[in-house]
């Protein structure tokens, strides 16, 4: 049986996407007018999944250098980056057969990569130009070409709390980098933004990459991509808020892959029709300074009309969740925050309507730190305390019930499509199960100074009834990692 090192539990660290290392930014280096940056990111994984017919137990380094070349003008900048994401001593023997499936991220590399234990391959993660004052407009932008992208972030807060809620909370729902990965993925397209003083517009129009777990990350996907959205600011300091209209037109147009859902693979294989689905929502967050402490709220949500393939699409997902920054510990800061985030599932396989929220291309991670579930067809109550000692350190400690929307439907996990030949997502029979598990975790981050930060997580999940259906022999898993990020 797994257990965790020693080292992983003091450390209590971990990274998403490596946002709460953005506060230390390394002395820029230039050639001329052209800016030179990169950085290094290690981390050893090590994987207890639930137990199955295979290697569930295993450990791996997975490591990525990003080398960025970039100018800017006061009416364009450019930017050109190169990514190099090398892994070793991928696990061969973690891939179940049948409904249990990968055992773990390690599994999912080794798939993806043509069952290669060692892989790597230099390939561009972004190159674009964005022109700035379009028509004389401040504010007005152009971006074209191959660029990240990430819905929920057009306009960082003033407000600290608004700030990070939407860096944790509300960032990478629908549309994400998968920076957790080490490879990531980008978008090849245009983006046009008008910025204003209380009001923000952004349109997307691309078409992701492949990368994600397959280190190639040269090519696109035969899929389309359109989102826009309006975001407004209101309030002050004391007292502020965000709200946020987008919609998201996600079409993928990739012949002869298997959709996953939670009808017979007969009716699968047989059903050739494309996916083509709308995503409408919005959030909205506020908090306000009070004499017992900072107060939050923050609601989210969205419905998907559309089609998949032969079926109706006919779904949605929402998260409402509050916080609490209590006057007291002033030396610790803590943070209370809770909530519930629903993603609908289907309930019956033989209609004509798929009830499943489909996430779209997302990073998962971002919600479901042990990333062995996601926000299809889940339930998800959650508690979270937050410490922060210093600007350097943050501690996080998280506690979850997960249960499955509907029954009749699948326990699906990963992040959306990453390469022509497969879907993108799994899932897992719940056997008419509806208990998932309970997940315990803990983490924190500390920038030891502004070229280097350290992490590590620990989660440990204990599965319910639908889990146990599936492995028998082990419904209780175990995940963590140490990680340094060093930036020049």
């Amino acid at each position: 049986m797994y257990r965790p090192c020693a080292l992983l539990v003091p450390l209590l660290a971990a990274l998403s996407d490596a946002s709460l290392f953005a506060q230390a930014s390394p002395d820029q280096l230039k050639i001329g007018d052209v800016v030179v940056s990169g950085s290094l990111r290690t981390r050893i994984e090590a994987w207890d999944w639930f137990q199955g017919n295979a290697n569930n137990d295993y450990t791996f380094p997975g490591s990525i250098f990003r080398l960025n070349l970039s100018q800017s003008t006061k009416k364009y900048d450019w930017q050109l980056e190169f990514a190099l994401p090398f892994l070793l001593g991928l696990p061969g023997d973690a891939i179940a057969t049948g409904a249990q499936g990968q055992l773990g991220f390690g599994a999912s590399y080794f798939a993806a990569n043509k069952n290669n234990t060692n892989a790597a391959l230099p390939f561009a993660k972004q190159g674009f130009v964005r022109f700035k004052g379009l028509g004389g407009v401040d504010g007005q932008s152009l971006k074209l070409g191959r660029m990240e992208f990430i819905d929920g972030t057009e306009i960082t807060p003033a407000n600290a709390t608004l700030a990070a809620l939407k860096r944790d909370r509300i960032a990478h729902r629908l549309l994400g980098n998968f920076a957790f990965s080490d490879v990531g993925r980008s978008f090849d397209g245009a983006q046009y933004v008008l910025n204003g003083r209380k009001l923000n517009f952004t349109f997307l129009a691309a078409r992701p990459t492949r990368g994600v777990f397959q280190v190639d990350g040269w090519g696109e996907l035969n899929i389309n991509v359109f989102y826009g959205a309006l975001t407004g600011q209101i309030g002050g300091t004391k007292r502020a808020s965000e709200w946020r209209l987008f919609g998201l037109g996600y079409s993928d147009y990739r012949d002869n892959v298997v959709k996953t859902d939670n009808r017979p693979l007969a009716l699968r294989r047989a059903d050739s029709g494309h996916i083509s689905i709308g995503t409408y929502g919005g959030h909205f967050l506020h908090t306000v300074d009070t004499p017992a402490g900072a107060l939050d709220v923050l609601f989210w949500g969205a419905l998907q009309t559309g089609t998949w393939g032969s079926l109706v699409q006919r779904s949605g997902a929402f998260a409402a969740e509050t916080g609490w920054q209590p006057p007291v510990l002033a030396r610790v800061k803590p943070w209370i925050r809770g909530g519930y985030d629903y993603g609908s599932g289907d309930k019956n396989p033989n209609d004509s309507t798929h009830g499943t929220f489909f996430q779209v291309l997302p990073t998962p991670r971002v919600y479901a730190r042990f990333p062995f579930f996601n926000m299809m067809n889940n339930r998800d109550v959650f508690g979270e305390l937050m410490l922060r000692p210093s600007k350097r350190l943050t501690i996080r400690t998280d506690v979850h019930s997960l249960r499955l929307a509907n029954s009749n439907d699948l326990w699906y996990s990963g992040g959306g499509a990453f390469q022509p030949w497969t879907f993108g997502y799994t899932g897992r029979a719940s056997n008419g199960q509806s208990g998932l598990a309970t997940l315990y975790d803990a983490s924190g981050d500390f920038n030891l100074n502004r070229y280097f930060s350290i992490g590590a997580y620990y989660g440990h999940a204990a599965g319910k009834l639908a889990v146990q259906s599936i492995y028998p022999d082990g419904e209780d898993a175990n995940f963590g990692f140490v990680e340094l990020l060093f930036k020049f």
